[in-house]
């Protein structure tokens, strides 16, 4: 009797497909921040160490433009 086996290497991804759910939630979630960013006063602002053009520059960015560590 003779036995065959087939030892065929399992498929390893290196980059996942990102799920477009959630890429849309947090397009979402950052337009919502910075919208809320845009809304604080001047003490609320000196809270978080920003300063009023600051807040807005930040404010003012795209929706695309996020650190890398969010694109994960």
């Amino acid at each position: 009797m003779t036995m065959t086996t087939c030892n065929t290497p399992a498929r390893t991804f290196t980059k996942q497909r990102p799920d477009v759910f959630r890429m849309i939630a947090k397009i979402i979630a950052t337009q919502s921040q910075r919208r809320a960013l845009r809304k604080l006063d001047s003490d609320a602002l000196c809270d978080l160490g920003l300063t009023y053009a600051d807040a807005q520059r930040e404010a003012g960015r795209p929706f695309w433009d996020v650190p890398a560590t969010w694109r994960r």
